[in-house]
């Protein structure tokens, strides 16, 4: 196959190249050259701007496309529309985000979040998401209309894995691996959503290879804290300790959802965001590695962020105020 990856240096989309070339596919790369620029010296590197310079694809062809870094419509019609006639299939890679309710468990008939004020002309990040899922759920409609029966719209989860750059997952087997007591959200039977990216970008590279057209929802349908943190600390080897704090406590103590303790979600609002329905994706041949896989390559190829995680001494102060108060 030939493949045209809008990107493909950074995260899923060095995943996915990875996983084309170890195919055999011929693979193009479109991007600024600005994101590890030395990946992939063997392939075809075009360079241009998505924002307004696509000239270098005019002319061409490819059998799929696949687009990991579309955000904002207008960026993403232009190629859309520019690879109409030059692409047989699009695969455009958008977020469980779109969903405009998440407190609950959303099937790709639920309903998408609408623009409403926000800026439809540029992504705005706040601490409730912004414009980001909206913006998505724009774009793909835009797939959706420019290549009608020929597109798959695959709405991500949290991706987690080999050269995670946002250290959310990251964070729980780094924690586990330095041993001690750790502190876990409670319940540990309840069960957290994500995907490991090599997954993902295999099963993208599956839809582009079969044709195969739809919207899906794309991670894995959950697996309880108490089996990721097991497994994180069988694998690091380390003499870690659990200790399983309530909602409640963690919410008195103004412990931040989703990134200072990463991935764990307690406002109802949102606790939907663990909760997406897959079954279609995992029909159209969605599957996963064993979580000892992605904890291991998370360790050896993942690093940990200061925008993600308790720092060692605000733990240590959870702990203590815990313990104190039990």
């Amino acid at each position: 196959m030939k493949l045209l990856v809008l990107g493909g240096t950074k995260f899923l989309g060095r995943a996915t190249v990875e996983n084309a070339l170890a195919r055999g596919h011929e693979v193009t790369l479109f991007n600024r050259g600005e994101t590890n620029p030395e990946l992939f010296p063997e392939v075809e590197g075009l360079r241009g701007d998505r924002e307004g310079d696509l000239t270098v694809l005019e002319g061409r062809s490819w059998d799929a496309v696949l687009d990991p870094s579309g955000y904002v419509p207008h960026v993403v019609r232009a190629s859309a529309e520019l690879l109409a006639d030059a692409v047989e299939h699009y695969v455009f890679v958008s977020s469980i985000s779109v969903y405009a309710e998440q407190s609950g468990r959303n099937t790709e008939e639920s309903h998408v979040g609408e623009i409403g004020d926000w800026p439809v002309d540029e992504l705005v990040i706040d601490d409730g998401g912004g414009n980001y899922g909206p913006l998505k759920a724009l774009c793909e409609d835009i797939v959706s209309e420019v290549f009608p029966g020929r597109h798959s719209n695959v709405c991500a989860g949290l991706l987690v894995g080999a050269h995670d750059p946002t250290g959310r997952f990251t964070y729980w087997p780094h924690r586990l691996a330095r041993g001690g007591e750790v502190l876990a959200p409670a319940p540990p039977e309840r069960k957290v959503q994500f995907v490991d990216v090599r997954d993902l970008a295999g099963w993208l590279l599956d839809l582009a290879e079969r044709r195969v057209a739809g919207t899906f929802n794309a991670t894995h349908p959950g697996r309880p804290w108490g089996e990721v943190l097991e497994t994180a600390r069988e694998v690091s080897g380390s003499d870690a300790s659990f200790t399983w704090v309530p909602d409640a406590f963690l919410a008195e103590h103004e412990v931040g959802e989703w990134m200072e303790l990463p991935l764990w979600l307690r406002d109802p609002e949102w606790v939907g965001m663990h909760m997406a329905d897959v079954f279609p994706a995992i029909e159209a041949g969605l599957s996963f590695r064993p979580l000892e896989e992605t904890v291991r390559e998370t360790l050896e190829l993942a690093e940990p962020t200061d925008e993600a995680g308790l720092s060692p001494e605000r733990e240590a102060e959870l702990l203590s105020a815990w313990r104190e108060r039990a």
